[in-house]
C-alpha cells in the first residue's frame, strides 16, 4: 500500500532490517496517521529503535514524544536526555528545545548560560525561532551581557525569516531607537509585516503608529481598521482604542471601516 507517495510496505520492510531513516520515516506515518490509524504508540516503538541507533532524528522525534506525552507518559527529563543527544549532533531543532528546557528549568536546572549557548547553536544554523530567542537573550541579559545592537542583529534575522514576533520587536527597538538609529518608518514597516500575519500587538502598535501619524501618514481609518482587528484577536484594552478612533471617522467612512476590519480578520493567517 502506498501512503503520501511512499510504499509502506517497501518502508515497513527497510525498517524492519533496521534502517534508522526508515524507522523514523515509518514513525511519522504512525504519528501523523498518513494513511494509516494514528497510532503514537507505534510511532514512539519506531522513533526508538532509531534512536537506539544513534540516528539524531529518531532521537529528536523521541524526545519530543517524551515531551507532549505522545505514546508515552510526559517525562521532561527523558525528553530532555533525548533532545540533548540529538542536539549534540546538530539537529538545530532539538538545539531550540534543549535551550528552551535550561531557560524554563524543564527536565534540567535551569541555567541560562547554558540555554544561551544551545541557542546560539542553532541560530548560528540559521533556526529562525533560535534567532527570535537568541536576540531575546541579548535584550533581557539572559545568560547573556545586555547588548541591545546584537539583541537588534539576531531579532533582525529572525524577522527576514517571516517570525512575527520578531518582526514585532524590531519594529520596538526601530520605534524607541533601541540597538538601532530611531527610525518610525522602519518600525512601521515591520509593524505592518507582523500585524499582516496577525500578531495583535503589532496590529495595536500600528494603528497607534496611522493614529498620530508616527512615520507614515496620518489615517484615521486605518487605524480604526487596525484597532478593530487587535480588539478582535483579544488584545487588552484595544478595544477601547477602537471606539475612540471610531468618534474621529463620520458615520459613512465607519461604515467602510467595520466592512474592511471584518475582510481582513476573516483572511488574515496566525502568526508565524
Amino acid at each position: 500500500m502506498a501512503t503520501g507517495g511512499v510504499d509502506l510496505g517497501a518502508l515497513r520492510a527497510a525498517a524492519e532490517r533496521g534502517e534508522a531513516a526508515a524507522q523514523v520515516e515509518l514513525g511519522l506515518v504512525y504519528r501523523n496517521g498518513d494513511g494509516v490509524a494514528q497510532d503514537y504508540g507505534e510511532a514512539v516503538r519506531w522513533f526508538r529503535l532509531a534512536a537506539e541507533q544513534d540516528y539524531a532524528e529518531g532521537q529528536f522525534y523521541l524526545g519530543g514524544a517524551y515531551r507532549f506525552g505522545w505514546g508515552v507518559a510526559k517525562d521532561d527529563a527523558e525528553a530532555m536526555r533525548w533532545m540533548r543527544l540529538a542536539a549534540e549532533q546538530g539537529v538545530a531543532e532539538a538545539q531550540v528545545n534543549l535551550g528552551i528546557g535550561y531557560m524554563q528549568g524543564e527536565g534540567v536546572a535551569q541555567d541560562e548560560a547554558e540555554s544561551a549557548r544551545w541557542t546560539r547553536l542553532a541560530a548560528e544554523q540559521g533556526h529562525p525561532r533560535a534567532q527570535l530567542n537568541l536576540g531575546d537573550a541579548y535584550h533581557y541579559g539572559w545568560g547573556l551581557p545586555k547588548d541591545p545592537s546584537e539583541s537588534a542583529r539576531w531579532t533582525r534575522l529572525a524577522a527576514d525569516q517571516g517570525v512575527a514576533q520578531a518582526q514585532y520587536n524590531l519594529g520596538i527597538a526601530y520605534y524607541k531607537g533601541d540597538g538601532v538609529p530611531q527610525d518610525w518608518p522602519a518600525s512601521a514597516r515591520w509593524f505592518q509585516l507582523a500585524a499582516e500575519q496577525g500578531h495583535a500587538g503589532a496590529q495595536r502598535n500600528l494603528a497607534t503608529v496611522y493614529e498620530n501619524g508616527d512615520g507614515v501618514a496620518q489615517d484615521c481609518r486605518e487605524a480604526y481598521i487596525w484597532y478593530s482587528l487587535a480588539a478582535a484577536n483579544g488584545y487588552d484594552g484595544a478595544a477601547e482604542l477602537r471606539d475612540q478612533a471610531a468618534q474621529a471617522l463620520p458615520p459613512g467612512e465607519l461604515a467602510a471601516a467595520q466592512a474592511e476590519a471584518k475582510q481582513r480578520f476573516a483572511a488574515q493567517s496566525p502568526p508565524a
